[in-house]
Parts: structure tokens; C-alpha cells; sequence
């Protein structure tokens, strides 16, 4: 008897599904592929019920007769196990992203005489409701906030990306790239101050309140599922950061990342060009304490932020204050650097992890721009944030319309760059 095998990824059996199984019933033996934690997080299918849970919801639906686990988003690991005779998948991977693992999945079967089958896709109004459904629960804030720490179990390293409006969070939502037979994709979101208060027209020091920037996380939140890193700048009075904690926790976010200065803050790359005051270690130490304190649940995070290489205090001191953070409670250690060079950042990176191998290290290489995240994951960097770079591509494309339009009187001329409306509002999900 032939054997025929499809892949599911779902927490929710549809019709759609059921059509799946139907149709590779006809073929042969069912066997059903369900993918691991681990790719469904690369693949941002983030899980609501348990690896075990879904094995155990496939074997229960009628006609399957083999349940295994598929380890690889391109199909390798189970090719070479189940070497079926048909891969059976819906036909929504003809195209998109996807098409790569098809075309890859066809190349692997042909070499024995296998084929694949493409499965008319079954799109009615409860399979979109149910879809809806599941987006939905992805997004509350009970399984949003505890992405964040299952991608640091899982990942070699967490690329975020920063997102300061709905539309950008689905930009780093919904971006997906084949590159050298691989699919990838960002992992998280960075809502930062910066580019937070940049969109506003306000300069970085802390002048948007808590609640203009909560009002940000709201926008973002309503139409993405990814975690977010909250860039919460010096977190304020301790007295205020156990409220921006709690708030934070509530509305879903990962975690949040405050530096250890005190007083009006400027922009860390302004570096020592302008007066900037680090608080002692026993201040923002305590800081930390007083939010772990706070929080009410394990998920979120508390990430503190070391401006020591920033302000040329040293490797010493900067060395000193991550010891002395973690003991206080820190999730995580951030490390800064404006030298175009990243080797005071790897050197940090080194030192810091022979003494300890657990603490995530996230960095933001916007000045040290040409190291790669393979680089700094040998270098036992956990968190890479592409901090501003979303905005900083924007702008200059923005004011370049603008001026164009004002010389020449008319659009026709800066037609050709732009993105149509159309292909705008199908990043946007409607209900």
C-alpha cells in the first residue's frame, strides 16, 4: 500500500483540514506530520496547546494512521523517514513565501519517484472565523507575553525589529523572505522611545508620557501576534516603574528594557557630546528588584540596560554593573556601543559569559552595522534589535515624494517608487 503524508501546524481541525485528510485517504496510507514546537515558532505558528496536545488531537481524526513529529520546516527529517509516495498539502503554498519549501519538497520525492499533490485550498466563513479565532487568541496578552522567553529556549538568536504604529507592527508581522532555501522572518517587535517619539514630531527625552506610549502598544497589539520588547528608557522613578511593570505585564508585553541613567535623557549615540548621569549601581539595582518585586507573573521580563561603553566608562564598570543587575533580579543584560567597530561589544559579550553562561545578552548593532547575528550568537549574544531603522528608511523616502511633488507640480513623477493602496490594505486583516 502507497503511503501519503501531509503536514499540519494548527491547534483548531477545520474543514479544511478535514478536506486535507480526505483527499490523502485516497492515495493511501494517511500519515500526518505534525510540526515541532521549535519550527512552529521559526515558522510563527506560536503554539496555544501543547506539542503533545496536537499529536494527540491528529491521531484522533478519522482515516490517520500515523502520527509523527516533523522537525524540519523544509521536510528533510521526514522524506528520509517516511519516504512517502505523495506529499499532500494545500495548494496555497504554489506561491508566496512558501513556494520554496514546495519546490524544494517536489526536488526531494521526485529523486525516488514520489509527487506531490496540491490540494485545492478550502476557504469558506467558518474556516474564517476559526482562523480569525485562533489570531485572536494568539494575540491576548496571557500568550503574547511568554513568547519572548520559549523563542531565547529555542532560538540560536531573536531578531527584533522596531515597530512605532499598527502598520509597521504588521510590516514585522507579516514580512517573509526565501533566502538560500530558507524562510525567514523577524521574531519580535521593539517598540522604541525614539522612534515612538520621532513619529509624534517630539524629541527623545521622555516628553511622550506613559500613557501616549501605551496608546502605541494598543495600535500594535490589536492586529499582531509577535512579543514585543518595550523600550521603557530609565524607567523613571522606582515608584513609577512598579506601575509601568504591572501595566506592561497586563497589556501582553515580553519585557522591558531600562538604561541606568538618571535625569533628563538623551539619546545614548550622543555619547558623551552632551551631559548624561549614570546612576550608581546600588540605585538602578534597586530599581530592578522594586519591578521583579511587582510583577505577577514568570513570563515577563525585566531587562536592564548598561550605558558604561557609552559614556567611556570602561569595560570594568560595565562588567561590574552586569554582575551587580543580574543579582538584583535582571532577565537579561543589554549592551551599548556607538563605535562603528564591534569589538568592545564582543569583547563584553566574552567576558560577561565566561562568568555567566545563562543571562540572555541582547545587543543593537545600528552603528556596528556590519556584524552578523551568526557573529554575535558565537559571541553568546541571545537578542539582536534592529532598533530604528524602519523609520530611518521611511523618512528620507517620505521627504523625497514630498519635494518631488513640489517641483514638478504633479504626482506622475515619483509614481514609479511608490507602493499601490492596494497592495497596502492586504497587509491589513479584515474580520
Amino acid at each position: 500500500m502507497k503511503t501519503a503524508y501531509t503536514c499540519f501546524c494548527t491547534d483548531v481541525i477545520h474543514d479544511g483540514h478535514l478536506n486535507i485528510i480526505n483527499e490523502t485517504k485516497k492515495l493511501g496510507r494517511v500519515v500526518v506530520g505534525a510540526l515541532s514546537d521549535k519550527t512552529l515558532i521559526r515558522f510563527n505558528k506560536f503554539p496555544t496547546i501543547s506539542q503533545e496536545e496536537r499529536i494527540k488531537l491528529y491521531r484522533s481524526l478519522e482515516g490517520v494512521d500515523e502520527v509523527v513529529i516533523q522537525d524540519d520546516m523544509m521536510y528533510d527529517d521526514v522524506i528520509t523517514l517516511v519516504h512517502p509516495d505523495y506529499v499532500v498539502h494545500g495548494d496555497n503554498w504554489k506561491e508566496g513565501p512558501e513556494k520554496t519549501i514546495r519546490d524544494h519538497v517536489e526536488e526531494l520525492v521526485k529523486s525516488y519517484g514520489g509527487e506531490v499533490v496540491d490540494v485545492p485550498y478550502t476557504y469558506n466563513e467558518k474556516v474564517k472565523k476559526i482562523d480569525l479565532q485562533l489570531r485572536e487568541k494568539l494575540a491576548m496578552p496571557e500568550y503574547r507575553r511568554k513568547r519572548l522567553r520559549q523563542l531565547l529556549e529555542m532560538t540560536p538568536i531573536v531578531k527584533a525589529m522596531e515597530a512605532h504604529s499598527g502598520l509597521t507592527g504588521l510590516i514585522v508581522e507579516k514580512t517573509v523572505v526565501e533566502h538560500e532555501g530558507k524562510l525567514d522572518q523577524f521574531d519580535a517587535m521593539w517598540i522604541s522611545s525614539l522612534c515612538d517619539s520621532t513619529a509624534k514630531g517630539k524629541p527623545d527625552i521622555e516628553l511622550v508620557d506613559m500613557t501616549s506610549r501605551f496608546r502605541t502598544i494598543d495600535d500594535i497589539t490589536e492586529v499582531t501576534t509577535k512579543p514585543i520588547i518595550f523600550d521603557g528608557d530609565t524607567g523613571g522613578l522606582t515608584e513609577h516603574f512598579v506601575y509601568t511593570v504591572r501595566s506592561l505585564e497586563k497589556m501582553g508585553v515580553s519585557a522591558v528594557i531600562i538604561e541606568d541613567k538618571t535625569g533628563l535623557k538623551k539619546n545614548s549615540l550622543f555619547g558623551t557630546e552632551v551631559e548624561q548621569t549614570q546612576a550608581s549601581i546600588e540605585d538602578f539595582s534597586a530599581k530592578i528588584a522594586a519591578g521583579k518585586k511587582a510583577q505577577l507573573t514568570d513570563d515577563f521580563m525585566i531587562i536592564a540596560r548598561i550605558e558604561s561603553l557609552i559614556l567611556e566608562r570602561g569595560m570594568e564598570d560595565a562588567l561590574n554593573r552586569a554582575r551587580a543587575f543580574v543579582k538584583a533580579g535582571a532577565d537579561g543584560i543589554m549592551i551599548h556601543s556607538r563605535k562603528k567597530d564591534p569589538a568592545e561589544i564582543l569583547e563584553f559579550c566574552d567576558k560577561f559569559r565566561s562568568e555567566d553562561t545563562k543571562t540572555p545578552i541582547v545587543v543593537v548593532p545600528s552603528s556596528f552595522n556590519t556584524i552578523t547575528e551568526a557573529e554575535l550568537a558565537d559571541h553568546g549574544v541571545n537578542i539582536v534589535i534592529y532598533a530604528n531603522q524602519l523609520t530611518r528608511s521611511a523618512f528620507p523616502a517620505m521627504q523625497k515624494t514630498a519635494e518631488d511633488i513640489l517641483r514638478y507640480h504633479r504626482a506622475k513623477e515619483v509614481d514609479d517608487r511608490l507602493m499601490s493602496i492596494k497592495q497596502i490594505i492586504t497587509l491589513i486583516d479584515e474580520l
